[in-house]
Formats: C-alpha cells, structure tokens, sequence
C-alpha cells in the first residue's frame, strides 16, 4: 500500500505541470529505482521527494536541456538513447544504494550536461517555409509535448494570376519549396470564369503525377481559377492556385469580346473621308475642265466673227 502510494506520488511529481526531454524518454520506474537511496544532507533522512525536485530543476526547467532537443524529424531516438545513455548507468549504481544529495546534485547535474553537449550536435531543421503547405520535413522535437511540432501553415496557398493571351500557351507548375514525399498524387480541377477559392467551386480534371498543367491554344473557355493539390496516401498537402485570366487579345470573364470588326463610329468616320474625298476630288476635275472649255467657247465666238 505504502508503495503504491510512493509510486503515485513520483509520478504526479514527474508528469507536472511541465514535461522535458527527462519525461519522454525515462522510464517512470528507472526514476524510482535512481532516487530510492537519495538522502537529505542536513537531516540525514532518506527523502525521495526533493529528488525528484532536483530531476525537475535540473531538466524539466532547463532551457538549454529543452533547445537541445529540439532536433529534426526522426532523431528523438538519438535523443533517448543520449539520455539512456547517461540515466541508465546512475539506475545501476545507485539502485537500494543510499547516497547524499550533494551526491546526486553533481551527477545529475553534470549528466545534463553531457546530454546538452550531445543533443546539440543532432541535425537541426532548416524551418518552415511559409506561406503555405503541411511540411513534416520541417517539424521539430518538443519536449515539452514530447511530439513534433508541425509548422502550422495554411494548407491552401495565395492566388497566383497568370496573364494569357489568345490562341497562345498557357503553363501551371504545381511546385513546391520544400520537400514533398515520394508518393504523391497530383490532381488539378478548375472553377470556370471566377477568382476563388472556395473548395466545392471545382470541378475535377486530370488526377495522376503531372505537376504541369498545360493549355495548347488558351482561348474565353479557360479563364477562371484552377487548384492543383497534392496528396500523400490520403492526406493533403498543399493546395496551389492559379486565376487565369485576359491579356491584351483574350477577354476577361464576362467582358466585352475583341473583334477584328470595326466599331459602328469608326465605320461612320471612315465613309465620310471617303466621300468627303470623293467630292474633292470632283470638285478639283470640275475646275481643272472649267479653263479648257471656256477657251474653246471663246476661240469659237472669234470664228464665227470672222
């Protein structure tokens, strides 16, 4: 009864209001079996109580034990062994043996040290690299929560415009800045004429591995927005989107369409030049015939007077 007291009360002692690196990789037993012997100097009672104290200042509460075990994705096995490493071999040797707390102070102390010297020189991750996506690769151990920490990014990314001309080629890279899993499915869909990115707007259109979505000949049919997602298994991972949208010879949606027939006022302007010019040049003939003819008038009067 007593022990099962003990054992609880290790335990709450422990697993309080914070974790550490201590935490996830000790076992609560090994901790038990490490603090049996420890003794209180100064009243010289065997006291497991402030040992499990000093296990908390010492690791629980070391910011430098906490920024030593934040290392990348899959090392927190390198970091329990590190810790095993230093802990287990105190269990040994201290197991039903009595010791004082200087004792355990300076071990303990120095095994932390030895922990941080270590843990320091597992590769880091290189971040998170915004705006969007979910990133496992940039993920950091947490010994407070004794889990990795994901980046906590929006899965969906901004709107990219991308200008298009008629009848011209138009290109969509479904790419990423940080790594992507080997098994992934792509699958692009579209939502015709709108800027949006409201999911149940799209209507599927190719799915497989193509990271490139490519129209031969872009024309008014294909303006509106299209998302290209990536998938790993059946978890999503990023979602890109593109707003395709009018240069200068393809309309934007619900806009005016470019002809090559002329407007009703040019038409109207370009039929008065012509005839405008018509009578000009009528009226230049007329007064370029006018001399001619007056001086046959005159040479016949002269004639007829003779």
């Amino acid at each position: 009864m007593c022990k099962s007291a003990l054992c609880l009360l290790c335990v709450s002692l422990l697993l309080g209001p914070s974790l550490s690196c201590y935490q996830c990789f000790v076992e609560v037993q090994d901790s038990l079996r490490l603090c049996w012997g420890h003794i209180l100097t100064e009243h010289n009672v065997r006291n497991v109580d402030y040992c499990f104290r000093k296990l908390d200042r010492i690791f629980n509460n070391h910011e430098r034990v906490i920024e030593a075990g934040r290392v990348g994705k899959g090392y927190d096995k390198q970091l329990k062994e590190l810790l095993d490493g230093e802990i287990l071999p105190m269990v040994e040797e201290f197991d039903k043996k009595l010791n004082n707390d200087t004792v355990y102070e300076e071990r303990l102390q120095t095994a932390a040290d030895n922990f941080i010297a270590a843990a320091s020189k597992l590769p880091r991750v290189s971040g998170c690299l915004p705006p969007c996506g979910f990133q496992s690769a940039g993920a950091v151990y947490n010994c407070i929560t004794c889990q990795y920490d994901s980046c906590e990014l929006p899965l969906d990314c901004p709107v990219k415009e991308v200008k298009a001309m008629e009848n011209s080629r138009s290109q969509m890279w479904c790419v990423v800045p940080f790594h992507l899993p080997g098994n992934i499915e792509v699958i692009w869909r579209f939502a015709e004429e709108v800027k949006t990115q409201q999911v149940d707007q799209f209507k599927e259109v190719t799915a497989g591995l193509d990271t490139l979505y490519s129209i031969p000949s872009t024309s008014l049919q294909h303006v509106g927005t299209y998302q290209c997602e990536i998938y790993s298994g059946q978890r999503s991972i990023v979602r890109l989107y593109f707003y395709l949208t009018g240069g200068r010879l393809l309309p934007a949606p619900g806009g005016p369409s470019h002809s090559l027939t002329p407007s009703p006022l040019l038409l109207t302007a370009c039929l008065t030049a012509l005839l405008l010019l018509l009578f000009l040049s009528m009226g230049a003939l007329y007064w370029s015939v006018l001399p001619e003819q007056t001086s046959h008038a005159e040479q016949e009067e002269e004639d007829l007077g003779l």
